[in-house]
């Protein structure tokens, strides 16, 4: 069983030493996991930044001393996965966001699609944008990642199409694809842009807007899946195939 991860806002430069982690990750560390001295957990910044830490000892309820003997930095993966995910209705964006961190996806992006029966508007907009990052955070600790996704503001159609347009590879999963996702030619390193549509699909307008941009139309496989899950089993699929989980 691997270490379990712990977020921390920054590293001291240098690194090593003796760090107390405290806060709601102290708490958790302490209470929840019970840690001993002893046992060894990971601390990360979510940002490729981590330390192996060896548990020294406890103070009361919330803090959470170990030692540090280095802070490593786990480059950024090649090709760069991002998934536009449209936004799907209730909890279904948490279960596309969590799944698709464990996979490894390394950016998400909410997309506004015109067929989108949930609308981000003011203050709902932030409260579920910062639902979305908070399930991000956990699911990246929870899948051992010590560099979790970016999880962008929400996009309109026509700023995706300007992020597909400076990808090294565009795809949008559509049932008009000729060519399915597993046979299409990857590149080796920069950025895949991936689209995944709304439960309605992708309007017209906008698989046109996209096609203009440079993103072609694939089929996923056989079976029709839903939003919330589509982008996890596309993004499995060009991790295999791009040599990512070799």
């Amino acid at each position: 069983m691997t270490a379990p991860v712990f977020v921390v806002e920054h590293f001291r430069a240098g690194g090593g030493g003796q760090y107390v982690l405290d806060g709601p990750e102290g708490r958790h560390a302490v209470s929840v996991k019970r840690l001993r001295p002893g046992e060894t957990v990971v601390l990360t910044d979510g940002k490729g930044r981590w330390s192996d830490c060896d548990v020294v000892g406890t103070e009361g309820k919330d803090r959470l001393i170990v030692h540090m003997t280095s802070v490593s930095e786990e480059p950024p993966e090649s090709p760069r996965i991002t998934v536009v995910q449209a936004l799907p209705k209730g909890d279904r964006g948490e279960l596309a966001v969590e799944t698709m961190t464990e996979t490894g996806v390394d950016a998400i992006v909410p997309w506004a699609a015109a067929r989108c029966i949930t609308q981000w508007k003011g203050e709902r907009g932030l409260k579920a944008l910062a639902k979305w990052r908070s399930t991000a955070r956990e699911a990246g600790k929870q899948s051992r990642r010590v560099r979790f996704p970016e999880v962008a503001d929400a996009a309109s159609t026509k700023q995706v199409a300007a992020l597909l347009a400076e990808a090294d590879f565009a795809a949008v999963l559509h049932e008009s694809g000729d060519e399915p996702l597993a046979t299409v030619e990857l590149p080796s390193s920069g950025e895949i842009v991936l689209v995944v549509g709304p439960e309605g699909g992708v309007a017209p307008e906008e698989l046109a807007l996209f096609e203009e941009a440079g993103a072609q139309a694939y089929r996923l496989g056989p079976t029709v899946l839903r939003t919330s899950t589509a982008g996890t089993a596309a993004a499995a699929l060009l991790l295999g195939r791009s040599g990512r989980w070799s």
